[in-house]
């Protein structure tokens, strides 16, 4: 299936495993890293997209669970500058389930390629509903979480990804910003006409480009054998990140009364639509990233799949990868 998928163009390289808490029981890799270039081997770098969501969740949740924020704290609570924007009032709930109003999508690099530009430029963004009664997918919302993370620590996101996640589970190809041998193995994205070339190794989310590359919503990059690991220790097949109790708050649904099924940080196996098909239980949670990138696991039949691909490249326009998507987890379902 992936095989075909990449003879039709929808990507240069894809790498898959399905698996449960004791590791994987298929795995594998198809392709290339780019078009014209080497062949994937599986040691392969990928730009994760909007899965750096649930892992920055993953991070706000451990400091939850360590008294150094609260669910219900506010945006104003923590960020001085935002005290007088109208998202002073959402809490770290409310954007961690994108119910709190703030628009999605919003390409602020465009008129404002600064960071501290951006920044001040998110703190005047109109809401689009009050909090707590619309899910929009925000990916500003995330900034702003990765933010709190960073003024209620004094550490930054990445430091904050390292010491709560990636050394817990070992990962040794998981983080921001790769260095030289991590971009020398990365899988390329979009022939990017904002940047006028080839993006590997960069983060492709533009914001995030902006924002230094280190963010609530994108920017991180990993491995097929770390996102296993983290497979397997969300499923409990590894170290735990978080207390039982906590990890069951953090991906129950909690919206099926609003639009979309949402929990905290992961999305839901919505009813309405899932991005992953409709054979997965409705207890499973995952997410999915805008590059090609996709983790889902179903906590009642213990079992992940994750598919990564490169589907932006060359050009990140829709050409049949999202019905593959769902073709490929309804095998798993």
């Amino acid at each position: 299936m992936l095989e075909d998928g990449r003879t039709r163009g929808l990507y240069s390289g894809a790498a898959w495993s399905l698996g449960d808490a004791a590791g994987p029981y298929d795995r594998g890799w198809t392709g290339t890293r780019m078009l014209g270039g080497p062949d994937l081997d599986g040691d392969d770098v990928w730009d994760l997209a909007s899965v750096t969501k649930p892992l920055v969740g993953l991070v706000v949740m451990a400091l939850v669970e360590r008294g150094v924020l609260g669910l219900d704290d506010s945006v104003g609570h923590h960020l001085a500058r935002y005290r007088n924007s109208p998202h002073a009032p959402r809490t770290l709930a409310q954007l961690l389930d994108h119910t709190s109003g703030l628009p999605g999508g919003v390409p602020l690099y465009r008129e404002h390629p600064g960071r501290e530009s951006l920044l001040a430029a998110l703190g005047t963004l109109p809401p689009t509903s009050e909090p707590g009664t619309h899910v929009t997918y925000s990916s500003q919302g995330f900034i702003l979480l990765g933010l709190i993370a960073e003024q209620a620590t004094g550490q930054g996101l990445d430091e904050l990804m390292t010491d709560l996640v990636r050394a817990p589970l070992g990962l040794t190809g998981t983080g921001f910003r790769p260095g030289p041998a991590e971009v020398a193995r990365a899988v390329a994205t979009e022939v990017c006409p904002w940047r006028g070339r080839t993006v590997v190794g960069e983060v492709h989310d533009e914001n995030a480009v902006v924002l230094g590359g280190v963010a609530g919503h994108a920017g991180l990059f990993s491995t097929l054998a770390d996102l296993e690991l983290l497979a397997r220790s969300l499923l409990g097949g590894g170290p735990p990140l978080l207390e039982p109790d906590t990890l069951a708050l953090m991906t129950a649904p909690r919206t099926d009364h609003l639009n979309l099924r949402r929990a905290l940080a992961w999305q839901g196996q919505d009813p309405a639509g899932s991005p992953v098909g409709d054979t997965f239980g409705p207890a499973s949670y995952g997410h999915t990233g805008f590059t090609g990138t996709s983790l889902w696991l179903d906590p009642v039949a213990g079992r992940y799949a994750i598919l990564l691909t490169n589907r932006v490249h060359p050009r990140r326009e829709e050409r049949g990868f999202v019905p593959l998507r769902r073709e490929f987890h309804a095998i798993e379902g």
